[in-house]
């Protein structure tokens, strides 16, 4: 019978001990190779103060000789963390939510945190109702919802729960916040087809109670006011869907006397109203200019390419992440901190040369 003698490069305590198995290795099994208490082995691993650097760099070179992992589960009830963070939105459909997602994303991954999404679907109950199915769940919530005020957060939310809303106006609530200039945007679109010799401008609207499409419509009402005195608004109902676009763009089709200029109050309703426009033999933009706002990737895509109003979507979720991680890290030292994003114009051929 040949005999094999290999090294496990395992520390000696370890090497020597009858019942060891790197596929199940437990944190006696760290303490009894590290020669310390199971408590410090706990405390040298979760980052306590109250263990000497020498100690956490021999803990942490057993555990990592023997391939110890703690489990998330016995780490959480130590720690009293999850390592998880919520975000809650209005909806999960379409690019703008992509690109949401993936700028929290990001900097939830470089945290090691992880993710959990829930979506409202336009429902103030539905909001509700996620919020509390994320108590005891994650350490902290990034709050996209246009449906809750500050009372239906403070109910819903377990207190001292850190929390910064996105997009999301609540002034009384005492929580941190980001937004876009969404007003500021709307005007600079609505002033750059003005001055494009544009009068008739039509708006496609967003949904109702929705803070963005709100802003947006508040912003190209200001500019009509501004700059042309006196010429009405035309509003088209829209909820920022493809779709209600597409409905948009055949509406305005068939008018007998029809706008020169189409301002949807997103990319999504721009590219559907497009379509419906090119359905129905209308020329972008020869007969009519089009713009949209956010700049989702697709945007620059469509033919012709779409001007729009950049906002910069994954740094505003990137940004809120962040601002959420030191919340979390720094409980209750962390004041409410409010910022709004510039948006910029972008102009493509969908509004004519030059």
């Amino acid at each position: 019978m040949e005999t094999f003698t290999f090294r496990t490069g395992l520390p000696r305590a370890a090497r020597h001990t009858p019942a060891f198995n790197p596929m199940a290795t437990t944190i006696k099994d760290v303490a009894r190779a590290a020669g310390v208490s199971v408590a410090t082995v706990s405390r040298a691993l979760n980052g306590a103060d109250n263990v000497t650097p020498d100690t956490r760099r021999r803990v942490v070179a057993v555990a990592t000789e023997m391939r110890f992992t703690p489990s998330s589960a016995a780490r959480s009830l130590i720690t009293r963390r999850t390592h998880s963070i919520g975000a809650l939105l209005p909806d999960l459909y379409g690019e703008y939510f992509s690109e949401l997602i993936r700028g929290i994303d990001l900097k939830a991954r470089a945290r090691g945190l992880h993710l959990l999404v829930s979506s409202s679907h336009g429902d103030a109950s539905e909001a509700a109702a996620a919020l509390r199915a994320m108590h005891g769940r994650v350490d902290g919530l990034l709050v996209m919802s246009p449906h809750l005020n500050a009372e239906a957060l403070a109910d819903n939310l377990p207190q001292g729960l850190p929390v910064v809303l996105i997009a999301t106006r609540q002034p009384d609530s005492g929580l941190s916040s980001y937004a876009v200039d969404n007003h500021g945007g709307a005007f600079a679109m609505t002033r750059h087809l003005i001055s494009r010799g544009h009068r008739r401008v039509a708006f496609i609207t967003g949904p109702d109670h929705n803070y963005e499409a709100q802003e947006r419509l508040r912003g190209y009402r200001a500019a009509l006011t501004d700059l042309v005195p006196g010429q009405p608004e035309l509003l088209l109902p829209g909820d920022f869907t493809e779709e209600s676009g597409w409905r948009a763009g055949s509406e305005i089709a068939t008018l007998a006397e029809r706008p020169t200029a189409v301002f949807a109050g997103n990319d999504m309703m721009a590219i559907g109203c497009l379509a419906a426009l090119a359905e129905a033999g209308v020329k972008v933009p020869q007969d009519i200019a089009l713009a949209g706002f956010d700049d989702i990737p697709i945007a620059r895509y469509v033919t012709p390419p779409l001007s729009t109003v950049r906002v910069r979507i994954a740094e505003l979720g990137g940004l809120a992440m962040e601002r959420l991680a030191t919340a979390i890290e720094n409980p209750g030292r962390s004041a409410p901190h409010h910022q709004t994003l510039r948006a910029e114009l972008v102009v493509r051929q969908s509004c004519g040369p030059g």
